[in-house]
């Protein structure tokens, strides 16, 4: 059977908050009923763009991520319920009932991901359920994917062998992949949120002047291992991405226009912008300090 999926494209996010506006427009105030008590004016975010900021300077990278309810397979929330108060529709969505679910406050500690929410004058949990009271009405997607200008979120409703054969085609993951819940959240280029950059400019002098060193060869290397190949572009920048949330000791070496050189570089945990290359030869670099 063809299951709802949601596709976020971390780097099409322009954090345009679309999304978190049509869910507060479609609950905020109304109820819906089996499917959703109303939601309150302050306090709930069922759908949530996250920033992160990587780098500095020029070079800085500001990513954001969209997180809500993975309508989880092996949703632990289902398992904590009683009497049936969460369950799992056959299209994959996971729903709260908001009768059942009423004094069940039990429910907001058991998602790991924290996306369940207490109503305190309803008195029940909640959390964003795919709009399924708008898909079984005859809606063709979610309302947060229909809003979505900038590409980042799109539904799909797939069988789960052909959601996996898209999964692996398109390299998307699922957020903290180890705790084996089997959501139906996936993420494209996640690793602009979760993973680290090394950036920097290269730069030489030419005829009296700095100039921006494009299309030069920059190869990051560890324990002799090339990991990534990329080229300067118009302004002379690189960037590596995806490099793992850890310190490490990486060596840098850079080609242009027969110049050659090699830089160790030391990674803490965080992304880092290591600043100008200089690429001058000898009678170049003679001139420049001569006229600094």
């Amino acid at each position: 059977m063809k299951k709802w999926n949601i596709i976020v494209d971390v780097e099409n996010c322009t954090n345009c908050q679309n999304c978190t506006m049509a869910v507060m427009d479609e609950y905020v105030g109304n109820a819906f009923p089996h499917y959703s008590a109303p939601h309150p004016p302050h306090g709930h975010h069922w759908v949530e763009i996250k920033k992160r900021e990587r780098g500095s300077g020029s070079l800085l990278d500001v990513a954001y991520l969209n997180v809500m309810c993975n309508q989880c397979d092996n949703a632990p929330c289902v398992r904590a319920a009683k009497d049936g108060a969460i369950y799992k529709r056959e299209d994959g969505i996971v729903m709260i009932d908001p009768d059942k679910a009423k004094g069940q406050k039990q429910l907001v500690k058991a998602c790991p991901y924290g996306h369940i929410w207490w109503n305190d004058e309803h008195q029940v949990p909640q959390k964003y359920s795919l709009d399924a009271h708008l898909l079984d009405d005859g809606w063709p997607e979610p309302r947060i994917t229909q809003v979505c200008a900038s590409g980042c979120l799109y539904a799909v409703k797939l069988e789960d062998n052909e959601m996996r054969q898209k999964a692996q085609e398109q390299g998307l993951e699922r957020l903290r992949p180890e705790l084996k819940t089997e959501g139906r959240v996936w993420y494209k280029n996640l690793h602009l949120f979760m993973k680290e950059h090394l950036a920097g400019s290269v730069a030489t002098y030419i005829n009296g002047l700095d100039e921006c060193c494009e299309a030069a060869q920059v190869e990051l290397y560890q324990e002799g291992k090339c990991l990534q190949h990329t080229v300067t572009d118009f302004f002379g920048d690189f960037k590596f991405q995806g490099l793992e949330s850890k310190p490490g000791k990486y060596v840098l070496r850079i080609k242009w226009n027969g110049i050659e050189k090699e830089i160790d570089v030391n990674l803490e945990a965080a992304s880092v912008n290591i600043g100008d290359i200089r690429l001058d030869n000898p009678d170049a670099e003679a001139e420049r300090k001569s006229t600094a």
